[in-house]
């Protein structure tokens, strides 16, 4: 079990000092059987007048500061250190019923779950209808987990990734048009091909461990990441991250769970001042893997493994 450190720095600068409302802060991971947090600290500068803590609909840990005073810049640093349970090989337990495509929920699983198969996005022409059916064949029968997995390492081969600065995510649909986006706009592709198909899916934002920024291995380290969970009975809520092709958790840190990705954005807030007074914002995360200590388990060093 891997012990994995990230640092997740947000700084917002502005022209001249600005007063600030309330912020609220999304970057403490979700304890789970297959990651458990050993430390987490967060510090902001300013520091601010009052922080609180609260669970969202979802579960989800947020914390919510508040502010007095001005300032001409506003820092957010997080430093986490948690132990992950990668599963490099996965294969899911999932029940008899639903081992192959088509199949359906339980009577008790779908009024928890009919939000997550609402399609969100409009399709008039049907393209990511079409797309979603196309790793369906046309006669036989598909495994439903060799149908995700071929989705998700689909979106790897033919899709060109592209890191995007602006907010919200791209349209599904100019998503598969243009072939090309970001994270968070292939999870919501994804998303809305699995809805397409009758699963119940949901948007996942976390953090990607990528050793030495090994590019060959995986794209979009260096800041917030996005991937996808379906829920399949017997197994659960499963990890399918199509911007690299990863099915299971393997160097997938999870934070938060969504239905929709604007419920799971990472910092959100607002200052008081003139709109040309905003400079823009610097997002910085660096996920390494350091030793545990021999003396207290459970606890771990920081000494970088290379």
């Amino acid at each position: 079990m891997p012990i994995l450190s990230v640092r997740h720095v947000t700084t917002y600068r502005y022209r001249q000092p600005v007063a600030f409302g309330e912020h609220r802060i999304l970057f403490r991971p979700r304890d789970s059987y297959d990651q458990r947090l050993i430390a987490a600290t967060l510090k902001i500068t300013p520091e601010p007048s009052g922080l609180r803590w609260l669970h969202d609909v979802f579960g989800n840990c947020v914390a919510v500061a508040s502010f007095t005073g001005r300032a001409a810049q506003l820092t957010f640093e997080c430093a986490i250190t948690l132990d992950h349970t990668p599963e490099s090989a996965p294969v899911f337990p999932i029940s008899a019923h639903a081992a192959y495509y088509p199949f359906g929920y339980s009577a008790e699983d779908i009024p928890d779950l009919s939000r997550a198969m609402e399609r969100q996005y409009s399709d008039p022409r049907n393209e990511v209808d079409a797309w979603a059916r196309s790793f369906v064949p046309a006669e036989g029968r598909i495994g439903t987990q060799d149908l995700l997995a071929d989705m998700t390492r689909s979106v790897r081969r033919n899709f060109a990734y592209l890191a995007r600065s602006e907010k919200g995510v791209q349209d599904p649909v100019t998503t598969l048009r243009l072939k090309r986006g970001s994270c968070r706009d292939f999870a919501v592709l994804m998303i809305e091909a699995v809805r397409a198909l009758g699963m119940a899916a949901r948007f996942v934002s976390g953090y990607l461990y990528n050793p030495r920024g090994d590019r060959n291995r995986h794209v979009g380290g260096g800041s917030t990441h996005a991937w996808v969970q379906v829920y399949l009975p017997g197994a659960g809520w499963i990890e399918f991250d199509p911007t690299n092709g990863i099915v299971g958790n393997r160097d997938l840190i999870r934070v938060a769970v969504a239905r929709d990705p604007r419920q799971a954005v990472p910092l959100h807030g607002s200052f008081f001042g003139f709109p040309a007074d905003d400079l823009g914002m610097t997002v910085n995360v660096q996920v390494d893997e350091i030793e545990p200590s021999p003396d207290v388990p459970g606890s771990a060093e920081p000494k970088l493994v290379r």
